[in-house]
């Protein structure tokens, strides 16, 4: 059972649509490999505002995953892609349906 989340709203630069859309596609196969992170989400919310949601069961994957390479990815290419750093956004997850 997921338990803990985590929300990074993104504004990408203009002109970097494309390139932050990509960017957040290429990070699937990273998270794919990270055993505790249950739900991994990357979401397109308008023509430039893009977000990740994930999903964890307990805080020590919620950490791995932030020390993991999607989130080191994210940060070495957030000044290019986006709008300012990534705001990081720990949440509770009260109830949940998952496959």
């Amino acid at each position: 059972m997921v338990k803990l989340a985590l929300w990074v709203p993104l504004e990408a630069r203009p002109g970097k649509e494309k390139e932050a859309e990509q960017f957040l596609l290429d990070g699937l196969p990273l998270v794919e490999q990270e055993a505790g992170t249950t739900a991994w989400f990357a979401l397109r919310l308008g023509p430039s505002t893009f977000g990740i949601f994930d999903a964890f069961p307990d805080e020590a994957s919620r950490d791995a995953h932030l020390a993991g390479k999607v989130a080191a990815a994210l940060m070495a290419k957030a000044p290019d892609l986006f709008n300012g750093p990534p705001s990081i956004q720990k949440l509770e997850i009260l109830a949940a349906k998952l496959p």
